[in-house]
């Protein structure tokens, strides 16, 4: 598996310090640290931590999360290497599917009956947080039906905190790529055009091509592209134009009117703070370079 150095630039001396990565001292640190800090360092909404399942599963779950598009998300953290984590997490992840109520009332009870009313339960996430995996461990995820995440942390001196995806699985049915274009008939409906459609085929097979691990989470009003968390929001098709929203900070970049807009503060469906509005394959070539800034963000 790779190593990350990180060096400290000693300006005093013109040098190079190297600072050293270490585990914590306990599992609880690690838990502390990212529970405080979820939606950061997740996109992940914290709802609970060591929640209890009751006396006939006997368990508890180290942490409750909701994450952007709704779905529940278990997180399990282990100091160092541990090869019980995964099994451990979907244990877990089955309770939670027994307890689809329970769940719901503690979402309503953190977050409004707005967001209780949102869960998708189609797409439940299990992220395991550890100091390192085995080659077992990866080949395992994938194994499984379950949307499952493998994140590795080292601490590096007193305030930095690395977080490196190994894995990422997306347990629903897999994104399909094309291998063929569909026909004009199949890629017409009732209120878009089939031009419109195959725009919107286009952008579904640039971002998943972006990179490995990409995961794509339908939702009713949305298609978000997750790597951890999500890095672009492709809305259903207009007319004439199709809407994508990116985590780019559109104060960093050239806003181009009729193309890039800047919606931070604003609604919208999905999430994102740049919106970039396509009515072209000349357009998908002109967001390229949003589409990989946002999926390198990610």
């Amino acid at each position: 598996m790779p190593v990350v150095k990180l060096f400290r630039a000693d300006t005093a001396h013109s040098g190079m310090t190297e600072v050293v990565p270490r585990l914590a001292e306990v599992e609880a640190d690690v838990q502390g640290l990212v529970e405080a800090h979820m939606e950061t360092l997740l996109g992940v909404r914290f709802l609970a931590s060591e929640y209890g399942t009751g006396s006939v599963h006997g368990g508890r779950i180290d942490s409750l999360g909701l994450d952007e598009n709704g779905s529940p998300v278990i997180v399990e953290y282990k100091r160092g290497t541990d090869a019980g984590v995964i099994n451990q997490g979907l244990f877990y992840v089955s309770w939670l599917m027994d307890h689809r109520a329970e769940f719901e009332r503690l979402v309503r009870d953190r977050l409004g009956a707005t967001a209780a009313s949102q869960v998708l339960w189609s797409g439940p996430r299990l992220i395991c947080i550890a100091g390192d995996y085995t080659r077992y461990d990866v080949h395992a995820v994938r194994e499984h039906r379950r949307s499952i995440d493998l994140v590795r942390y080292r601490l590096f001196g007193s305030d930095l905190l690395g977080l490196e995806t190994v894995a990422s699985i997306n347990g629903g049915l897999p994104a399909p790529r094309r291998a063929r274009r569909p026909s004009a008939a199949q890629r017409a409906s009732d209120v878009q055009g089939a031009a419109m459609a195959e725009l919107a085929a286009t952008v579904d097979e640039v971002l998943l091509g972006l990179g490995d691990g990409v995961n794509r989470v339908e939702r009713k009003q949305y298609r978000a592209y997750q790597r951890l968390r999500n890095f672009a929001c492709m809305c259903p098709p207009q007319r004439t134009k199709l809407l994508v929203y990116l985590k780019v900070n559109p104060a960093d970049i050239g806003l181009v009117p009729g193309f890039t807009r800047d919606v931070s503060g604003l609604g919208h469906h999905g999430t994102g703070d740049l919106e970039v509005q396509l009515r072209s394959a000349r357009d998908v070539e002109r967001a390229q370079d949003l589409f990989r800034a946002s999926y390198a963000a990610a």
